[in-house]
């Protein structure tokens, strides 16, 4: 089963195994460590998940809309070293319950729903539930 949800909800046990999926865990100024974020708020650390830097910047610091991030990561997505990265999460997923998390709070508009999606879109059969 995969889980998505805020890093910053309280860890439970039915997270199973919590994969953070963000790029840092700094605050906006990309130095300062977030206080809010601690390292037992998750096991494991995938980075290579998180949408590039360069589109966390165009949308957050320039206005990139919605649509238009959603398609640059879903294309950072498809890069070899990344889907085999979104193969190892389905595979854990698949044996075990596996939490992947970022900052936000709504999954509407966050890459961790996007992920979800898309392994699901890999793995029909797999389980998913996106919070």
């Amino acid at each position: 089963m995969l889980i998505t949800k805020s890093i910053k909800s309280n860890p439970v046990a039915s997270d199973g195994r919590r994969i953070s999926v963000m790029s840092r865990h700094t605050l906006s100024d990309g130095i300062t460590i977030d206080p809010e974020i601690t390292s037992d708020m998750f096991d494991e650390w995938w980075p290579e998940l998180s949408p590039p830097s360069l589109i966390i910047g165009a949308y957050y610091k320039r206005g990139l809309d919605w649509p238009k991030f959603e398609q640059a990561y879903n294309d950072h997505l498809q890069l070899p070293h990344i889907a085999r990265k979104i193969t190892d999460l389905i595979d854990l997923a698949q044996n075990q319950i596996v939490t992947v998390m970022c900052i936000e709070n709504d999954p509407e508009q966050c890459h961790r729903r996007l992920l979800a999606e898309k392994c699901l879109l890999l793995s029909p059969g797999l389980e998913v539930k996106i919070t």
